[in-house]
């Protein structure tokens, strides 16, 4: 097929190329982030066809192969702002640095905010991480809910928290 007249102006022809199909499998694409940075990042979307409302969530796949860390999971924020996240910690775990669980922490986050990293109950996290399952072929394992504060500093466990994004924020995760 050609195109005259673009983009090369008058009297031109350009031809039309095929791209390729970019569309793979997702376990392939899984296995692909896995091999390439040692670990993959799976996105879910939030559901409004429930009630309540579930909030859309962003975890791991591959901590606990890479850095014997959990697995880590995130609510109510944006896919690219989750995946800053994990890198940070990807680069805390793998620099050596010990990560506590059920204990409140700062320095992770600007300003010294709060954070904890909470661990889920095991039936929680089957049914949370179902790609993560699928990639280990049904076997368990361990996963952590990392909570961050809303702007006032309060995390989701504290009276203080913003009520206003609670669903963006579900605790799922034990802290004590």
């Amino acid at each position: 097929m050609r195109l005259a007249g673009w983009p090369g102006g008058r009297g031109s022809s350009v031809e039309a190329v095929e791209l390729p199909d970019f569309k793979i499998p997702h376990a392939e694409k899984i296995e692909w982030m896995i091999e390439t940075n040692g670990w993959a990042l799976e996105l879910v979307a939030a559901r409004t066809d429930t009630d309540p409302p579930q909030a859309g969530y962003a975890y791991t796949i591959g901590f606990p192969e890479q850095f014997g860390f959990p697995e880590v999971v995130v609510f109510g924020l944006t896919p690219s702002a989750a995946n800053g996240l994990f890198e940070l910690i990807a680069d805390m775990l793998r620099g050596g640095t010990e990560i506590p669980l059920a204990t409140e922490l700062m320095g992770y986050f600007d300003g010294d905010l709060r954070c904890v990293f909470a661990p889920i109950p095991a039936a929680t996290a089957t049914d949370l991480l179902a790609t993560a399952a699928a990639w280990r072929k049904g076997a368990a394992c361990d996963a952590v809910q990392l909570l961050w504060p809303d702007r006032n500093g309060f995390l989701p466990t504290e009276p203080g928290f913003d009520r206003r994004i609670v669903l963006a924020q579900p605790v799922v995760g034990v802290t004590e």
